[in-house]
């Protein structure tokens, strides 16, 4: 016999093992599967309840850290993105890209003398000091 011929006579006999693994899967019982099935779909289900209660608490937060800032008169502006929770650059590249597309969104800041509260030294007619003087 010639090397390629035991060559030959090895994968036929592998071929055939490989064949016979293949023939004989291993299996579980059908309601222990079912029981695994129900388990896992439990699973999901707690896993995406989780997620739903968790949204209004992160757009608070967002919202929460979006109006720490004092860059926006209205937190609530700046849509919401979970990547800005984890990353602060990410939220203030996010303010500043808002804020350079819509500038009126900045808060406002009086400035100045606006005509209210005390003022300085009043002059010209004082009414009151002209009733005192005729009661």
């Amino acid at each position: 016999m010639t090397e390629q011929e035991q060559t030959v006579e090895q994968d036929q006999e592998q071929e055939g093992a490989d064949q016979e693994q293949e023939q004989e899967p291993d299996t579980f019982p059908r309601d222990y599967v079912e029981k695994l099935r129900k388990e896992s779909a439990g699973h999901r289900t707690s896993a995406r309840e989780a997620t739903e209660a968790l949204l209004p608490l992160q757009e608070r937060l967002h919202g929460a850290l979006v109006g720490a800032t004092g860059r926006l008169a209205d937190p609530s502006d700046l849509p919401f993105d979970p990547a800005h929770l984890e990353d602060e650059d990410a939220l203030t590249a996010a303010i500043d890209a808002l804020l350079e597309a819509k500038p009126h969104l900045a808060p406002r800041r009086v400035s100045g003398d606006v005509g209210q509260g005390l003022g300085g030294p009043q002059s010209g007619v004082d009414l009151g000091g002209m009733l005192r003087t005729r009661a």
